[in-house]
Formats: structure tokens, sequence, C-alpha cells
């Protein structure tokens, strides 16, 4: 995968994306046809966008480009304190600008993606033709989700073993996807998060899951700046995100181009863009989106201002649409880091976990073998365990399981009574008594007699 190198006086990253060109690049981009940006779920990839890079109603009218995330997928970065949703919408702007990208549909998926899609809008409103949000989040994460997800977090970056770490990521299937998931997802994506997202791995999926649980809403003011036209898609079955939260945004987009359209879908849940039928129809309700608004072209030019220039005003802007936000001279306008809106106290307690991610990082739990597979499925894994919930979300275990020494015992018990039953020979009736067999070896022959003498040789 081609990648963007972002780099300044206090971080550094390697940002991938993928293209739907024949040759993976934005050099191959039809100039006639418009360019569709996607960002992808949270905690997974682009290498789950096929049911969007794969689709030709997308795919044959559009020019399509989708970023891994810093933290995510195959891009990388240096772990830091202060990632937040600007941070990531600051990431696209230089992304965009390096690329020569030219202004795009945006459409994003889940929460980290929505975010950014917002504050992208925001920082960036030229290089934004229009908004399509799929399931919107909570504007802060509540407190039962952020207990859940906290818990996943210990459990899951440092599992000791792949019991506990299938568990944790069960767990946080049943959380995202909910309790009739089915099984072969549940593979899938298991088996993705043990090779991007191993306990090796533990400072990035520490630094993801700060991001969700530390965001914060935007002011009502900063939505009255948003002015592209807005399509908000949500699971009418989302039990993670409830559909109040796409209702109340609509509400909030009061400037938004040709007012927010929302589009209930029936029967899907969260992470519909990753489940074929309900991303056939999500897809569906965003090209009819798409044909309503004018056509753009796809020429690929240098901008106009220098990126300094650009980032520059986009720092000043973001102090307009965050109070508190200080902007000094010391910051980078070039660094996607001066973008972030944590407080310091935030910063300090996500330093503080990120310091303990990083102790005995390279030594900790690898699921994967030597070829870089997982070892086994989810599904190969023993099932009927206490700790593992079924679909009412009760937790009973059916079987007996017997540990390993107490079973070789009783394996070589059973064979030795085995052998001597085989080798025992079958005694007279009298022999027997009413619950007890004699043995054979105790059983002698008479000797004989003569008139109550021995016979004498």
């Amino acid at each position: 995968m081609p990648y963007v190198d972002l780099y300044s006086r206090d971080d550094y990253a390697s940002i991938y994306y993928t293209t739907s060109s024949i040759y993976d690049n934005v050099g191959g981009f039809d100039p006639e046809k418009p360019t569709l940006m996607i960002l992808h779920p949270v905690l997974l990839d682009t290498t789950w966008l096929e049911n969007q890079l794969g689709d030709p109603r997308l795919y044959q009218h559009y020019n399509i480009i989708a970023f891994d995330m810093r933290s995510m997928g195959q891009s990388n970065c240096k772990p830091s304190e202060k990632h937040d949703a600007w941070v990531d919408a600051a990431d696209l702007g230089l992304c965009c600008q390096m690329l020569h990208l030219p202004p795009c549909h945006v459409f994003a998926l889940e929460a980290i993606s929505v975010n950014a899609a917002l504050r992208f809008a925001l920082l960036f409103p030229e290089m934004c033709l229009s908004l399509a949000l799929c399931n919107i989040p909570s504007p802060v994460e509540p407190r039962w989700t952020y207990s859940a997800l906290e818990g996943f977090m210990n459990s899951w970056a440092f599992a000791e073993d792949l019991d506990g770490l299938e568990h944790a990521m069960s767990e946080a299937m049943t959380l995202l996807l909910g309790q009739n998931c089915d099984s072969d997802l549940k593979d899938l994506v298991v088996a993705h998060w043990e090779k991007t997202l191993p306990p090796t791995r533990r400072q990035c999926f520490v630094e993801t899951l700060g991001v969700i649980l530390n965001r914060s809403p935007l002011e009502p003011e900063a939505y009255e700046e948003i002015t592209q036209p807005v399509l908000i898609i949500h699971g009418e079955r989302n039990e993670l995100s409830p559909q109040k939260y796409a209702e109340t945004l609509s509400k909030h987009l009061k400037n938004a181009g040709n007012e927010p359209i929302l589009y209930p879908v029936k029967g899907a849940g969260s992470f519909l863009s990753i489940i074929p039928g309900s991303a056939s129809i999500a897809n569906q309700v965003l090209v009819k989106f798409l044909s309503r608004l004018p056509l753009s072209r796809s020429d690929i030019v240098p901008p106009k201002r220098s990126i300094y220039e650009r980032m520059k005003i986009a720092l000043d802007r973001l102090a307009y649409l965050v109070p508190g936000k200080d902007v000094n001279r010391d910051l980078d306008p070039t660094s996607p880091l001066s973008y972030s809106c944590l407080s310091d106290e935030v910063v300090k307690l996500q330093m503080d976990i990120l310091d303990r991610a990083n102790r005995g990082r390279l030594s900790a739990f690898n699921p994967l073998g030597p070829d870089g597979r997982p070892l086994r499925k989810l599904s190969d894994s023993r099932v009927d365990h206490w700790f593992q919930s079924g679909k009412d979300g009760l937790s009973v275990s059916e079987g007996v399981f017997v540990s390993p020494e107490r079973g070789k015992s009783e394996t070589l018990k059973s064979s030795r009574s085995e052998r001597e039953d085989k080798t025992s020979i079958k005694t007279p009736i009298a022999a027997k008594s009413d619950k007890y067999y004699v043995k054979p070896s105790a059983i002698r022959e008479p000797q004989p007699h003569l008139n109550g003498r021995a016979l004498i040789h």
C-alpha cells in the first residue's frame, strides 16, 4: 500500500491509503469523476472496506480513496498522549494537500471516523464537498460503555495467554456487534485483531481507545459552521449508539446545505458497513444522495497556498471553534499534535497509561504462529466454558472439564484395569461371593490325601 509521511518537530506518522485506481495511486484517478474519501470503522482498517471498494455503484462513478487512521491498520506513528479527533482531522488535511487531492465527498463509518469527518469539514471546508456519516456516536462516552471499554483495554492489552485474549476480544465483539453476531464474522474480526492489535502492539490499541473514551462534544456554534450537504445513515437496532444521537445531530446542523437527511436502516445495528446486506443498503442511499449534488472534477493539481500557510489558517480557525484553545507561537502548524484539544489532566492520564503499556511490550504475549497467522479460530477454541456468555448474556457451562494431570491419571487407571480384565481367568460360580470375586491366584487346587495322611513321594 502507498503511504504519506507526516513529520514535524514533535511528531511523525506514516498514513497508509488505498484507492480504486488500477495501480492503487492518486495519479490513476479519472479527472471526469468526483472523488470519494472513505474512513473505516473503529478498530478496523481499509481491508474491511471491500463492501464499498468492490461496489460497482461506487467505483464505476467515483474515484475512491481510503486512509488507515494513525495507530490503526498499517499506519504507524509515534505514540502520543495528545491524540484526539482534531489530530485525525489534521492528518486528513495534510494528506490531502501532500497528495494534491481535489475537493472530495467524505463517507465516514462509525465513531472515530464520524468525529474526524466533522472536524475535517470545519478546519478544511474547501476540501470537503459533502458529508455522509454512518452511525452517529454519543457526544461523550456513556458511563456503562466507558467501564466496559476500560476493562477490555486491560484484559486485552495485558493478556498473558490465548484463552484470556480470546475472551477479551469475544466480549468486545459482543459489545460492538451484539449477541447475535455471526460466528464466521467473529472469527474474521478476531483474527484481524490478533494480527493488527496483539499485546505486542498494545500502545496502538491503548491510544485508539483513548480517542474514543476521551472524546468531547463540539460547541453548538461549531455545528452551525458546517455548510456542506449532510447525509446521516443510522442502524435502527444500534444498541451501542441509539438513533436519538443521529436525530440530535441533524437538529444541530442548522446551516447544512439542503437540510440534513436522516436515513435509518431497518434491522441494522452497529458496524453495518461490514455486513454485506446492510452495507449494500447504505451504499445505495449514498449513491442517491451524491447524485443530487453538482458534479465535480478530480484534477490533480498542487494547492494554491503552501502547506504551512494553509495549516496556519486551520490552527487559527481551531482557536475560534474551540473556546480555551491557546494558539501560541510555539505551536507548529504542520504538526497534527498542535491541533489536540485534550485538557492537561487527560493528557497526563494518557501519558501514564501509554508508559504502562510500553513496559514489557516487546516481551508480551504474541497470539501469532511462526508463519504470522493466528494459532486457531475463535470458533475452534473451547466454547463451553464458564466465562463464555451465550446469546442470552448468561455464562453457564454444561460440560465437565478435567485438569490435564487428573485426566492423565484417570487414563492410566482405566488402561490398567482393562489390562487386568483381559489377563484374568474366569472363576467358578462357587468361588464367587455376593459382592466380590475371589482372585484366581487365591484358589489352590486340593492336595490328594490317603486316610488322613498326605501322600509322600
